[in-house]
């Protein structure tokens, strides 16, 4: 055993009872489905917003959400960005928890599975890129790549071995806008199929927005949003779901949640549900 950081995070046996409904189960009961225990997961402002602009590094969630988003990552095999948001954030993607693999524990015991989408594979990652510098203080994994890319770079592929990542080649559809067309349960399975029995989604927008398109919102096994008392302002990156129009052209609600459990932590607010989609 060795001795946690001291950037280590601490979450206690209280909260998580709260949260297990919302988990992927421990035990094998979801092993059978080709598809991983999916959970989509992110901090949102009062006026439903992720950051302030695009690109734009914000901090929403206190300091006991974020330790709460660290226990999810640790209850999870992946854990899912989108290209923008490893390029913003140089994040490290990994779980702090006192007790997990690098924070407590050797090895890598808790520790998911980083997962960037990344179509065009623009992200231009180096040996000083946060989530290798902890690969090699033993407190992370290196990251798959999911890219529409069929022979992406000799040397970012060598790089990502050395750590034992590596890039996922998938089939995807580029968009008259130029944004390509993630094809959720092809990729799901793709990652499930390599060994991800769950897998958590935490950003950014243009991730989010297109797992809540109507056609894919089924996917999802789990939804946790932390809530900042803070309103952004106008001009932020805000995720919604698509209208929805009934046979006649009335606007109707996207969807709801069902099983909902509000939890109060610090000043943030934790919503926990599933979807439920509206009639």
């Amino acid at each position: 055993m060795c001795s946690a950081p001291r950037d280590a995070l601490e979450f206690s046996d209280s909260d998580r009872g709260f949260l297990e409904p919302h988990l992927p189960p421990q035990d094998s009961s979801a092993a059978q489905s080709d598809l991983p225990f999916t959970t989509l997961t992110f901090a949102t402002s009062l006026d439903s917003s992720l950051a302030l602009s695009p690109g734009t590094r914000t901090v929403l969630s206190g300091p006991q959400s974020k330790a709460m988003t660290h226990y999810l990552r640790s209850r999870h095999d992946g854990i899912l960005i989108g290209v923008g948001t490893a390029v913003a954030d140089d994040p490290g993607l990994n779980c702090r928890i006192t007790g997990v693999g690098g924070y407590g524990q050797d090895g890598l015991n808790g520790q998911p599975r980083p997962v960037v989408i990344d179509p065009t594979a623009r992200w231009n990652f180096s040996d000083d890129s946060k989530l290798f510098q902890l690969c090699r203080e033993g407190r992370g994994r290196a990251p798959w790549i999911i890219t529409a890319v069929g022979n992406p770079s000799a040397e970012k592929q060598s790089l990502l071995e050395k750590y034992g990542g590596r890039f996922i080649s998938v089939k995807m559809v580029r968009l008259h806008t130029g944004r390509h067309q993630i094809d959720w349960p092809d990729l799901l399975v793709t990652l499930k199929s390599n060994g991800l029995g769950s897998v958590m989604i935490e950003g950014g927008g243009q991730v989010i927005k297109s797992l809540l398109s109507p056609l894919y919102m089924s996917l999802l096994d789990s939804v946790i949003i932390t809530i900042a008392p803070t309103w952004l302002g106008e001009g932020g990156v805000v995720v919604s779901p698509a209208r929805r129009f009934d046979e006649d052209g009335n606007a109707i609600s996207a969807a709801r949640l069902k099983n909902v459990k509000w939890y109060p932590f610090g000043e943030d607010v934790v919503l926990c549900g599933q979807v439920k989609l509206c009639d």
